[in-house]
């Protein structure tokens, strides 16, 4: 879930660089393409018969610290200091694949009922600003 809203926040930065067409057409087909990312998701679940989840942990890591010099006259030095860092991992889930089943025939509901509305406004933004 978490590597769907980066995706989305890319494509919505680069539907902002689109004509005023196709920023018409992506402001308001948003939940269109929302709920088909989540059919994909839910369908990988229901094939794998599993969900992966995703966690962060904090790893050690090596850097180089500066070591400030006590006096003008000597030298900055550099060492190597322990830090942390985050890592993302995934792990199985399990889930309930019949409560999986009947998020996926929701979704596709979802997914046919806002086709069918994004088909006038994809017409209208048309329409509005032809290219």
């Amino acid at each position: 879930m978490r590597r769907l809203f980066p995706a989305l926040s890319v494509l919505s930065l680069l539907a902002a660089c689109g004509t005023p067409q196709e920023q018409c057409i992506n402001r308001n087909t948003r939940d269109l393409r929302t709920v088909t990312a989540l059919i994909g998701q839910v369908q990988g679940n229901i094939d794998r018969g599993y969900a992966i989840e995703e966690y962060t942990v904090a790893v050690p890591v090596w850097d180089e610290c500066v070591v400030r010099p006590a006096t003008d006259t000597t030298p900055v030095v550099t060492r190597p200091c322990l830090d942390t860092a985050e890592e993302t991992r995934t792990r199985p889930q399990a889930i309930d694949l019949n409560a999986e089943r009947a998020k996926l025939e929701s979704l596709l509901a979802k997914r046919d009922q806002l086709s069918r509305e994004a088909e006038g406004v994809i017409a209208q933004c048309r329409a509005q600003y032809p290219e």
